[in-house]
């Protein structure tokens, strides 16, 4: 008997950076059959000793393939690359890092023209593609149809999360998480700064920082939980009025070690805030109404 081997989706890639070069390698690596453009010519070329067909122009590598990637480097990108391409029934999928209302607007303007449209964003750097161990993902918002079919060749590069049908939400998730992280190394960085004059090495206190971050993580749940069931008491153990009392320690310590506090003072100003007009009793999940104005 004969065994014929599963026809793989073939696909188009216009945008071959860091990130878009890492992509295209992973479904070539599947065996995919992939048509690639970028601005720079040389990119395209590498690739076609690993078996790329690389397009003149970004019209004819639209015209190649019905599944069409972006991974450019802003809207203006897209807007650039797409202009004068016949879309009409193609499928885009958008992993161009941008926000909500752009997304939204692009999954519109794609409709208009006949397409349909995906909007991703990537959870992970350029070495964690085509990886699995290394746990990156993909977020994807917009047609679940759309996401459906071709879910198994977008989870070729990176594992695919979908959040919904609101072409928004992709960035929106993606601009949560990332926002969060930017958090962390801030506080990260003013706790470096702390001892950077003194005789500790640094390497001392990055794993006791790291498993500190870690064991905190879980507090996310509780912060969930409360804007849910809008009761900011509910299992708080450090109540607001405490924590506030106890910030002056850490402006003064940082007046001491020569370390600007201009990383901490304005979430200790929300804190204060949230205190004159609200419980002592609540945890910090008020402060997140305070942002939300």
């Amino acid at each position: 008997m004969t065994q014929h081997p599963v026809e793989k989706t073939p696909l188009t890639l216009l945008g071959l950076g860091t990130m878009g070069g890492a992509l295209a390698r992973a479904w070539l690596a599947a065996g995919h059959p992939l048509t690639v453009w970028n601005r720079t010519p040389a990119r395209a070329a590498a690739l076609a000793a690993e078996g790329a067909r690389v397009a003149g122009s970004a019209a004819e590598a639209v015209a190649a393939n019905s599944l069409i990637v972006l991974c450019l480097l802003d809207d203006a990108s897209v807007d650039e690359v797409l202009a004068g391409t016949d879309l009409a029934g193609r499928d885009l999928v958008d992993l161009t890092t941008g926000t909500p209302a752009r997304a939204r607007a692009r999954a519109e303007w794609a409709r208009e023209r006949g397409a349909r449209h995906l909007d991703g964003g990537i959870m992970a750097v350029p070495p964690m593609i085509g990886v699995p161990e290394a746990g990156g993902y993909v977020f994807y918002s917009g047609s679940r149809d759309l996401f459906e079919r071709h879910r198994e060749t977008l989870g070729v590069p990176a594992g695919t999360t979908y959040v919904g049908e609101d072409a928004g939400f992709a960035a929106l998730y993606d601009v949560a998480l990332l926002s969060a992280m930017y958090g962390m190394f801030a506080g990260a960085a003013h706790a470096f700064a702390l001892i950077r004059k003194e005789d500790i090495d640094p390497a001392s206190l990055a794993p006791l920082l790291a498993d500190w971050l870690v064991a905190m993580a879980p507090a996310v749940h509780q912060t969930a939980e409360q804007l849910r069931s809008g009761d900011y008491t509910k299992g708080v153990v450090s109540p607001l009025a405490m924590q506030v009392a106890g910030t002056p320690t850490f402006l003064s310590t940082a007046e001491q070690q020569g370390v600007s506090p201009e990383l901490l003072s304005p979430y200790f100003a929300l804190m204060r805030r949230r205190l004159a007009e609200g419980s002592g009793e609540e945890g910090l999940t008020g402060v997140i109404d305070l942002l939300a104005r």
